[in-house]
């Protein structure tokens, strides 16, 4: 294999996974090359809640989840949505949700979301800390708030989190507004995460990664990527009317990752759950994110204000943004705050494509097929979380180095008939 300092990678993507692998790749000595033709982190992980949400190690598919779909769907403020015209389109999917649903399977994706999550932010701390910017990590913990469930319920979800070896600690009203005393009275319990991080503006997280990366001799390049093309020695990446040639590939492209993979024969279940937001003028006197168990949204302080995001919203990549679905979050927001919060109005709102799997896990590996071609997309809600751990195990199939995890269970190959990846034996911990 030729010095990597010559090996020249393309990162398809620039949002926080492609940013995060493009530094750490460029760290590890190869010529890295960045492509995204919308800018840096100008999708998801500019408008996502700032939450790394190391706590989130249970997968969406549940069979609890099949009791509460159609009051979801029929609640204007509920959190999900599916568009009529999009429905048709997006049954495989749900199909493929669906199969993930018994007790075996279910089991077997918490432990994957665990192992990923473990890892996330001592990942980050050592890529921060790197660069000295530690300070972009905000380690307060985070809330998640009740009003109405019983006490009993939430106690059995305080067990399911302690047997995941999370750290929770269940709290009273009274303990709820020590720490937060401008939430609403009506709060009765919550639970606090305590290794949870947020950021006070993902967007300009993102952009201090990337000006590293540029500082590091990294490359960034505004275009679309059209299509990857296998040449005898590396790839053929076409945008435009140019070519330009690669020694390795990675595709990080999120909710876009599927149309650039489909010509290289990989399918994927992968679709988009638009998610939206509201930013607040004012971050209401909150000192860490904040979410609902009841009302399935969160919100998070900012140096901006305060955002309200949540919502899943099926209807595809190209339909235009739903403002309702971003104003219906403002409801809820006033009912979680106390009375000076009685006149709610957004600054701003947002709508993004979050890249989703039905099985709740991304797409982490070699391509089965494919020589130094690399996939790092399908993070669902936790790209954001789960960016710096993601770099770090491209990072290690890129040069041949054992990762620290068995990611076998990220593998593309567990949605098709193609030969698995094979199982990279992980570091001795």
């Amino acid at each position: 294999m030729a010095d990597k300092k010559n090996q020249q990678v393309a990162v398809i993507g620039a949002g926080i996974i492609g940013i995060c692998s493009a530094l750490q790749l460029q760290r590890a000595g190869f010529a890295v090359t960045l492509y995204d033709e919308s800018g840096l982190a100008q999708g998801c992980s500019k408008g996502n809640a700032g939450h790394f949400a190391t706590e989130q190690v249970f997968p969406l598919a549940h069979p609890s989840l099949l009791k509460k779909l159609p009051g979801m769907l029929f609640n204007p403020l509920g959190p999900l949505r599916i568009d009529w015209r999009y429905g048709f389109k997006a049954l495989p999917w749900f199909w493929q949700f669906v199969k993930n649903m018994p007790s075996k399977t279910y089991r077997a994706n918490t432990q994957a979301l665990k192992a990923l999550n473990q890892l996330a932010i001592p990942a980050y701390e050592r890529l921060l800390s790197e660069y000295h910017l530690g300070h972009l990590l905000t380690k307060k913990g985070s809330l998640l708030t009740f009003e109405t469930t019983p006490l009993s319920k939430i106690e059995s979800m305080l067990d399911s989190y302690l047997d995941q070896g999370i750290a929770v600690e269940l709290l009273d009203d009274e303990h709820v507004r020590l720490l937060e005393p401008n939430l609403a009275k009506t709060i009765t319990y919550a639970l606090l995460f305590k290794d949870v991080a947020h950021s006070v503006d993902p967007h300009l997280f993102c952009l201090h990664l990337a000006e590293q990366f540029c500082a590091l001799g990294g490359q960034f390049c505004q275009q679309k990527i059209t299509a990857i093309q296998p040449v005898k020695q590396g790839y053929t990446l076409s945008y435009h009317d140019q070519k330009v040639t690669a020694d390795k590939v990675v595709i990080a492209a999120g909710a876009w990752s599927k149309t650039l993979l489909k010509p290289l024969g990989y399918k994927v279940p992968l679709d988009t759950e638009r998610g939206y937001h509201c930013m607040l003028a004012s971050n209401y006197g909150l000192s860490r994110p904040v979410a609902s168990a009841e009302r399935h949204f969160i919100m998070t302080p900012m140096s901006q204000g305060l955002r309200i995001a949540g919502t899943v919203e099926f209807a595809g990549t190209e339909r235009k943004m739903n403002n309702k679905r971003a104003l219906a979050l403002l409801p809820n927001a006033k009912a979680l705050l106390n009375k000076s919060a009685i006149s709610l109005h957004a600054s701003s709102t947002w709508m993004g494509c979050r890249p989703s799997l039905p099985d709740s896990l991304p797409i982490i590996g070699s391509a089965p097929n494919h020589d130094n071609l690399y996939f790092a997309f399908g993070h669902q809600h936790l790209g954001l979380t789960q960016g710096a751990v993601t770099a770090e195990l491209i990072t290690a199939l890129c040069l041949n180095h054992p990762p620290q995890i068995d990611i076998h269970p990220y593998c593309v190959s567990r949605f098709s008939t193609q030969p698995a990846c094979s199982k990279a034996q992980p570091h001795a911990q």
